[in-house]
């Protein structure tokens, strides 16, 4: 089979895949995310958040769309830190795994609406005809569902470390041109097969990586592609805000793989991608010159300048100084500062979560 089936069924697979057995971010399981951090992040995007329906013109209802929500963590944050939208705002969470959406509600998110909705509605009628209008500043809303809305809505699509865990499919650099690494099995187990590539797959490779070095490999991200692709136009008019860890398929190319593709497992790395599927994460880095291919961003730039761009060192100042008078009382006000402090540090460190790449279109 494609490498691309394999990884989506080893991921997603409802009875035996890694989100369904229990796997996922957070301090008791498998891997951190920027959210799982502390709520400092979630703090930050309210911040954007609010920044983005102001120069919306702020609308009411104002839609905010989290792909690969996870179990909320992200949202959680979001709204306990209050954002001036929130009056407006309908938040909908949006997670392919059945048992992490189910985990969602059992973790402190009211989930209001039980479809996607804008809400409570009135009606007016006009000319003997009748029209219903969400009732305004009737916000915070939350709801969950499995895929993006088909609907096209105004608004906002976050997605953060998402597009990492999308099916590729994997080439192999030969002397005469590319191969198309697929999944098989034999006595010992799942095995690599390598094919000829097909040649559109050959064309595309070239394309974005003409001088990849004879053994190196490529992932060629047609998943993520069709996500961005989704999510634009989902958003004719808004935003759509990508936040992840990658680089560019020619840079990827020329180093090993398995520093590109890797596997995790209890807050460590896991075996081979092929070893034990469904135990382990599995997960790719980005290459954000594919997705250029579907339209070219407004801005790339760091996940440090993204939160500075947003914010965080007011944040961060106001628990420092916090600290600093009550580190001596030792209460509950004092241990919270001290964790923002350590949170910001986190997040804006650029040998780790500083420098994942954040990534925005605009309409």
């Amino acid at each position: 089979m494609p490498f691309g089936e394999f990884l989506d069924l080893a991921l997603y697979d409802e009875a035996g895949g890694f989100y369904a057995t229990g796997g996922g971010a957070g301090r008791g399981s498998d891997f951190l995310t920027s959210p799982e951090v502390g709520p400092l992040f979630g703090a930050v995007v309210a911040r954007a958040l609010d920044g983005w329906w102001a120069e919306a013109g702020e609308p009411d209802p104002f839609i905010v769309i989290e792909a690969g929500a996870g179990t909320g963590t992200l949202a959680r944050s979001v709204l306990a830190a209050a954002p001036r939208c929130a009056p407006a705002l309908r938040y909908v969470l949006v997670e392919r795994s059945a048992a992490l959406r189910q985990r969602q509600a059992g973790r402190g998110l009211d989930l209001d609406l039980p479809a996607f909705a804008l809400g409570p509605v009135e009606v007016t009628v006009d000319d003997d005809e009748a029209e219903a209008h969400p009732v305004m500043a009737s916000g915070p809303l939350v709801t969950s569902l499995a895929e993006l809305p088909a609907q096209p809505f105004p608004g906002v699509v976050l997605a953060n470390e998402l597009l990492d865990n999308l099916a590729f499919t994997l080439l192999a650099r030969v002397e005469r041109g590319w191969s198309e690494v697929r999944v098989g099995e034999d006595d010992r187990g799942l095995v690599e097969i390598v094919v000829p590539a097909a040649p559109e797959l050959v064309a595309a490779a070239d394309r974005v990586a003409p001088d990849a070095p004879d053994g190196g490999r490529l992932p060629l991200q047609y998943e993520a592609q069709r996500w961005l692709r989704d999510a634009l136009a989902a958003v004719p008019d808004g935003r759509v805000v990508v936040i992840d860890y990658g680089d560019t398929s020619a840079s990827l190319a020329a180093r090993p793989w398995t520093e590109w593709l890797r596997t995790y497992r209890a807050h460590g790395r896991g075996g081979h991608p092929l070893e034990d599927p469904g135990g382990q994460d599995v997960t790719c880095e980005v290459a954000f010159d594919q997705l250029a291919t579907v339209r070219a961003p407004a801005s790339q730039r760091s996940q440090r300048d993204f939160l500075v761009a947003h914010g965080i060192d007011a944040l961060v100042a106001e628990a420092r100084s916090t600290w600093e008078e009550r580190a001596a009382i030792g209460d509950l006000a004092a241990m919270a500062a001290r964790s923002r402090v350590n949170e910001g540090a986190a997040l804006t460190d650029m040998t780790g979560l500083g420098a994942f790449t954040v990534v925005e279109w605009m309409a």
